[in-house]
C-alpha cells in the first residue's frame, strides 16, 4: 500500500520487512509446499549477544536477564535470585558495585537499541547484587585445595576477582596491600554516595569469608616484603597493583605550583574522611568519570565563608580536617574538557547532573598556562579554544583564550602504576607489560591484571583477573597455556545445563554404531545443535525484529540535588528496582543468540516438522527440535526467529 509522507500509520513501528513499492505478494506454493532442493533444514546455533561481546567482564547477560524474568529456571528449589547472582557472579563477583558504577559499554552494545532503547542491564544487575547482599549469600569454596599458592599483590577490583576465580579452581592467595581497607580505586577513588560502602564491604567480605583467600593489609610489596621472598614462598605471583598516581598537566610549571594537585589525591583524601571542605575556587581540567567526581565531591563539601587554609595540605593527606564545619558555603567548581559535551568519555548521566548540580563546563577547550602570583600560587588558569589532532590536542589558530579563576586546580587527565620498589617490573609507561595470557614477559611464574596494564574501566579490571586466574590454574597444573577464544567470554554451556537436569548424553562408545547415518534419534549426543559463541557475536540483521513490540526502558531514579541542594548532599545517587520492576525490565531482553520460547518457529511450520522437546527432556537451549522426515526446507522457522538462533544448515 503507498503511503503519502505525512501518513502516521506506521509511526511507532520499527521493523519492516518490506521496502515501499513492495506491493505484491510473491508465490508461497514453491516456498511452504516444495522441498527446498538445498536440503538444508532448521539447525539451533548459540551465539553470543553483543552486550555480552561488548561487556569487558565477559559476563553472561543474556544467562541472568533470563533467568530474573522466568524463562530459565533452576533444577531445584533456588530462588530467582540466588539463581541469577550464581550466574551473574561466574564473571563478576561484584554485582551490587558495578550495577552502580559501570558506564555499561553492554548498554550500548545491546540489540535493543534497533527496535526502541536499550535494555535496562546495569539496573537489573544491581538488583541482583543487592538480593545478594540481603539474603546473606556466599561463595562456594568446596572446591578440593590443590595444595598451590598465589601471592596478589593489590586488593583491588583485580586483585579481588582473581583471588575469588582462583579459589574456585582450588588454589589458595594471599592478597597483599598497602592500604588499610582492602577496595583500591573502587574505595578511595569512587564517593560513598556513587558506591554505597556497606554494599561494597559486602561484595568484599564475600570474598575474603572463603576458605584458602588470606589478606595482608598495609603491607607494601618491594619495602615491607620483598618479591624474592614471595618467589619463594608461593608458587604465583599476580600484580595487580592498580595506578595510584595522578597525571599532572602538561603545562611549563605543574610541579612548581603548590595548589595543584591530581585527582588520584584529592579523592582519596575525601574518601579517607581527611578533607571536609576545599578551597573557594576549584578547577578540574579532564572530561572523564573521574573528573565528574572531582567537581561533583567539590560541589558537596563546599568551603568556608573565611576560608585562609592551603587546599594542597587537605587534598594531597599533608593534614587532616577532624570535624564537620557548621557554616560551610558553596564553591565555584568548573570543569573543562578537551571535547563537545556529548563525546566526553564521562557516562552520558554522570555529566547531566553535574550540570545540575551546578558545575560550570567549558568544553573544547585545552590548558594553556597556570598563572600564579608573587608567591608561586595558582590564581587561574588559562584554556584556549582547542580541537583534537589524532590522540593530540591541538589550540585553533586564533581561538579564545579563557582565564578561569582558581584556589585549587586539580588534574583528571590520567593515571600510572606506583612502582617504588618493584621497578624491574615496569616498563616506561610505568605500566607492567602483559601478553595475551595475562604472564608478564621474561619473568616466569607472574602474572597482571586490571589498571597496572592499562587503565580502564573497573569491569576491565574483573575480565582481565579471570583470564589471569585461568592462565595461573594451567601454569600452575604444567598445562601449556590455551589459545584463548575469539569471543572471549563466560559462556552459556548447553551440555552443563544438561548435566544440571540429569540430561547429559550418554557416552558414545566408537565402532558400536554400524552405520551413523539416521542416528539422529539416538542419545550420544546434542543433535541439530552447534555452539559458536565463542567465534561469533550475533547482530541485529539476524534477528526478526517484527516479533518485539516496542516497550518503554524502566528507568531507575536518581537522587540528584540541585544547585541550591547540592552542599551536604551525600545520600545515595543511583535508587535500585523493585522486584517486578527488574523483572519486567529483565523480559525487555530480546535473548539473541539462544532461544526464548516464543513458539513461533512450531506454530509457523507448515509440515509440523519443528516441535517442542517433551517437557521432561526440555531445557534452556533445547526447548524445540526438529522432524527431519516432516521438514521440507522451506525457511519459515529461520525467518520467524525472533533471536536468530535458527539457520538453515544440513540436517542430520
Amino acid at each position: 500500500m503507498a503511503t503519502s509522507p505525512d501518513d502516521k500509520t506506521l509511526e511507532g513501528f520499527t521493523f519492516r520487512r518490506f521496502e515501499d513499492g513492495d506491493d505484491t505478494w510473491d508465490s508461497m506454493e514453491e516456498k511452504i509446499f516444495v522441498e527446498d532442493t538445498s536440503y538444508k533444514c532448521p539447525t539451533y546455533i548459540q551465539k553470543t549477544p553483543p552486550c555480552q561481546g561488548s561487556c569487558p567482564s565477559g559476563e553472561d547477560i543474556r544467562g541472568w536477564l533470563q533467568i530474573v524474568r522466568g524463562i530459565e529456571k533452576p533444577a531445584g528449589e533456588m530462588t530467582m535470585q540466588e539463581y541469577a547472582f550464581r550466574r551473574s557472579t561466574t564473571a563478576n563477583p561484584f554485582p551490587s558495585m558495578m550495577g552502580r558504577v559501570c558506564p555499561a559499554p553492554c548498554q550500548d552494545g545491546c540489540n535493543r537499541n534497533d527496535v526502541d532503547d536499550f535494555v535496562g542491564i546495569n539496573s537489573v544487575e544491581q538488583f541482583i547484587g543487592d538480593s545478594a547482599i540481603d539474603a546473606g549469600l556466599t561463595f562456594d569454596d568446596s572446591a578440593p585445595l590443590s595444595g598451590k599458592k598465589v601471592a596478589i599483590i593489590g586488593g583491588g577490583v583485580a586483585g579481588m576477582a582473581a583471588a575469588y576465580q582462583l579459589r574456585k579452581m582450588g588454589h589458595t592467595s594471599t592478597i597483599f596491600d598497602d592500604h588499610e581497607q582492602l577496595g583500591g580505586m573502587a574505595r578511595y577513588g569512587i564517593p560513598g554516595y556513587r558506591v554505597p560502602r556497606d554494599k561494597m564491604d559486602a561484595e568484599i567480605e564475600r570474598i575474603t569469608n572463603m576458605d584458602g583467600v588470606d589478606v595482608k593489609l598495609n603491607t607494601r610489596v618491594g619495602k615491607d616484603v620483598s618479591v624474592e621472598d614471595l618467589e619463594k614462598e608461593y608458587d604465583a605471583i599476580l600484580w595487580a597493583l592498580g595506578c595510584k598516581k595522578g597525571r599532572g598537566l602538561f603545562v611549563d610549571n605543574w610541579d612548581e605550583v603548590p595548589n595543584a594537585v591530581t585527582a588520584v589525591e584529592f579523592l582519596e583524601a575525601f574518601n579517607l574522611g581527611n578533607m571536609k571542605y576545599t578551597a573557594p575556587k576549584v578547577v578540574c581540567v579532564g572530561g572523564g568519570d573521574t573528573s565528574i567526581d572531582v567537581v561533583s565531591v567539590s560541589r558537596r563539601i563546599g568551603t568556608l565563608p573565611d576560608y585562609n587554609e592551603h587546599p594542597e595540605d587537605t587534598a594531597t593527606g599533608k593534614a587532616k580536617h577532624d570535624a564537620e564545619p557548621a557554616n560551610k558555603a558553596p564553591c565555584e567548581v568548573t570543569l573543562t574538557s578537551l571535547f563537545p559535551l556529548d563525546q566526553m568519555t564521562a557516562a552520558e548521566h554522570e555529566v547531566q547532573d553535574a550540570l545540575k548540580e551546578g558545575v560550570t563546563i567549558l568544553t573544547e577547550v585545552m590548558p594553556t598556562e597556570i598563572v600564579v602570583d608573587e608567591n608561586g600560587r595558582a590564581t587561574g588558569l588559562k584554556v584556549v579554544e582547542a580541537v583534537m589532532e589524532g590522540n593530540v590536542p591541538k589550540p585553533v589558530e586564533g581561538g579564545k583564550e579563557t582565564l578561569i579563576e582558581a584556589d585549587l586546580i586539580v588534574s583528571a587527565i590520567g593515571q600510572f602504576g606506583d612502582l617504588d620498589g618493584v621497578e624491574d617490573f615496569g616498563n616506561d609507561r610505568n605500566a607492567i607489560d602483559a601478553d595475551n595470557f595475562y604472564q608478564v614477559p621474561g619473568k616466569e611464574g607472574h602474572f597482571v591484571a586490571g589498571d597496572i596494564v592499562r587503565p580502564h574501566l573497573l569491569t576491565t579490571a574483573i575480565g582481565q583477573a579471570s583470564i589471569a586466574a585461568e592462565s595461573i590454574d594451567h601454569y600452575l597444573k604444567h598445562e601449556k597455556m590455551k589459545k584463548r577464544p575469539k569471543v572471549d567470554k563466560h559462556h552459556f554451556d548447553l551440555l552443563d545445563k544438561l548435566k544440571e537436569f540429569n540430561l547429559a548424553p550418554k557416552s558414545f562408545e566408537e565402532g558400536k554404531e554400524e552405520d551413523l547415518r539416521g542416528t539422529d534419534k539416538d542419545d550420544f549426543a546434542v543433535h541439530n545443535f552447534d555452539d559458536r559463541s565463542e567465534h561469533e557475536i550475533v547482530s541485529s540483521s539476524e534477528l526478526f525484529l517484527g516479533h518485539f513490540e516496542k516497550v518503554d526502558r524502566i528507568k531507575r531514579s536518581e537522587d540528584v540535588p540541585s544547585e541550591s541542594e547540592v552542599l551536604g548532599h551525600f545520600t545515595e545517587r543511583m535508587k535500585g528496582l523493585e522486584e517486578q520492576q527488574a523483572i519486567d525490565e529483565a523480559e525487555r531482553c530480546m535473548s539473541c543468540g539462544l532461544c526464548f520460547e516464543c513458539d513461533n518457529c512450531v506454530i509457523y511450520c507448515p509440515q509440523d516438522a519443528v516441535f517442542r522437546v517433551n517437557k521432561a527432556k526440555s531445557t534452556t537451549g533445547r526447548y524445540v527440535d526438529t522432524d527431519y522426515s516432516r521438514c521440507v526446507g522451506c525457511h519459515i522457522c529461520a525467518d520467524v526467529c525472533p533471536t536468530g538462533y535458527i539457520e538453515m544448515g544440513l540436517g542430520a
